[in-house]
C-alpha cells in the first residue's frame, strides 16, 4: 500500500513562525512533526510515499531524503500552492495512484504510531481517523449514520450534528480510490481549487461506505495555529510517543 502526504501548504496562520520553514519541518518532542508521520509508516511496513511539496518544497526533499533513505519517495510538485489547497494538491496524485489503495495524512498532524496502526488494521477497507469530541467552527467534522458509518464530512456542518473531529488520517480501498480521483477531478474541473480535499469525499459518502476508527484515546492533532504547536508540545510528552 502506498501512502500521500500532503505538504505543499504556506500555513500563514502560523506566521511569522512558517516564514523560513515550513509547518511540517517544525521541532515538536525533539524533531520534525514529518519525522513523526514517517517513522509511523515505517513501522506499519509502508515505504512507498508520494509527497505533494510546494512551499520550501527543496527543504522538505532534502530533509527526508537524507533522514529516511530507506524511503521510496516519489515528489509531486504544486506549482500553485499560495492560491490552491489540499483537493487540488491531491488531483495532482490521481495518476500516480491510479486506482490502489492507499493511505492518506495532512502533513500538519501530530499522532503516534497507534493511530496509523488502527486505520491501517481497521476491519474496514475505508476509514477516517475520528477524535469524538465537541467541535468547533474551525475543525474538519464528521456526521455518523448506522454501523459506524459516516455520512458525512466537512468544516461547514452544523456542530451540534458532529461526532467528532476527523484529524487528517485516512485510508482508502480501491474501489473508493477511483471514486475519489474521480470526484476530485469534477471538483477541480467546477472551480474548486481552493477546497479542502473533503469536499470529494462528502458526495461519495452515499454511495460508498466510510467507517471511522475512534481514536479519541490517544494523543493527536492538527497544528494549525500557535496554541496548537504549544498544545503539541504537551501531547509529545505522552507515553504513546515513546
Amino acid at each position: 500500500m502506498k501512502a500521500i502526504i500532503l505538504a505543499a501548504g504556506v500555513s500563514r496562520r502560523l506566521y511569522p513562525l512558517t516564514y523560513e520553514i515550513p509547518k511540517c519541518l517544525i521541532e515538536v518532542g525533539a524533531k520534525p512533526i514529518l519525522n513523526h508521520q514517517l517513522e509511523a509508516l515505517q513501522s506499519s511496513g509502508i515505504t512507498d510515499i508520494i509527497m505533494v511539496v510546494g512551499y520550501y518544497r527543496e527543504a522538505i526533499m532534502s530533509h527526508v531524503e537524507s533522514q529516511f533513505p530507506d524511503i521510496n519517495f516519489e515528489f509531486v510538485i504544486n506549482h500553485h500552492y499560495f492560491e490552491t489547497n489540499t483537493a487540488y494538491s491531491l488531483r495532482l496524485c490521481n495518476e500516480s495512484v491510479n486506482g490502489d489503495p492507499f493511505v492518506l495524512m495532512n502533513a500538519d498532524v501530530l499522532y503516534p504510531k497507534e493511530v496509523l496502526n488502527r486505520v491501517i488494521h481497521s476491519n474496514h477497507d475505508t476509514s477516517l481517523a475520528v477524535e469524538i469530541k465537541p467541535c468547533g467552527r474551525e475543525e474538519v467534522k464528521v456526521v455518523e449514520g448506522d454501523d459506524n458509518r459516516l455520512v458525512a464530512i466537512g468544516k461547514e456542518l452544523i456542530e451540534d450534528n458532529a461526532l467528532g473531529e476527523f484529524i487528517g488520517v485516512a485510508k482508502f480501498s480501491a474501489e473508493f480510490s477511483t471514486a475519489f480521483g474521480e470526484s476530485l477531478d469534477r471538483l477541480i474541473t467546477a472551480g474548486g481549487t481552493a477546497d479542502y480535499f473533503e469536499a470529494a469525499i462528502h458526495p461519495l459518502m452515499s454511495e460508498y461506505s466510510v467507517y471511522y476508527e475512534d481514536v479519541s484515546d490517544l494523543p493527536c492533532i492538527e497544528i494549525d495555529f500557535i496554541e496548537d504547536l504549544e498544545k503539541a508540545h504537551e501531547l509529545v510528552k505522552s507515553d504513546w510517543f515513546n
